[in-house]
């Protein structure tokens, strides 16, 4: 049974920029979340997954990933996502044996960049190369769900701010 066992960390710096070895646009899509447990449909280059994630237990959740057609891909990408496709490059980097993946976001999540490592085990080894910060693992402010519910709360508050400001100066009395 496919198991994903990933840690996720900020970064320090952007010197992890000089040593990429290769780059994808992603965009990402949640058809279905409960109880810890998600339906993702990702598209890249001219392919298209659907990817089944369980639970985390620890460090680990089981996950099945299916190539799709790339046609049925992007309408579920763009119909049945409810107009929260998330979209990123993501950055390989080979840190000795370990391949690190930093995803770089655009759009709705434009600004934020995250690694990732995955493990084949829970207590393997892990070097943190000078550009990681902190680690983020199980924090539930990073997790994708939360960061694209929070951006888009901060955005509507910017919105109806704007939209405050707009009606007063329509209202105040020119000078």
């Amino acid at each position: 049974m496919p198991v994903e066992i990933e840690r996720k960390f900020l970064l320090a710096n952007d010197s992890w920029r000089s040593v990429v070895v290769k780059s994808s646009r992603l965009r990402d899509g949640l058809l279905a979340f409960y109880d810890g447990r998600k339906i993702r449909i990702r598209f890249y280059d001219d392919k298209a997954t659907l990817t089944v994630k369980g639970p985390r237990k620890g460090l680990a959740r089981h996950e099945f990933e299916y190539a799709i057609p790339a046609s049925d891909g992007l309408v579920l990408l763009e119909q049945h996502c409810k107009g929260e496709v998330v979209e990123k490059t993501r950055h390989h980097v080979l840190v000795g044996d370990q391949q690190w993946m930093i995803d770089e976001y655009h759009g709705l999540l434009d600004g934020v960049i995250l690694a990732e490592v995955e493990l084949a085990r829970e207590d393997t080894h892990v070097h943190l190369p000078d550009w990681i910060a902190k680690e983020v693992t199980g924090v539930e402010k990073y997790r994708k769900i939360n960061l694209v519910k929070a951006r888009k709360k901060k955005m509507a508050h910017a919105a109806r701010q704007a939209k405050r400001r707009s009606k007063d100066l329509a209202h105040k009395p020119m000078a």
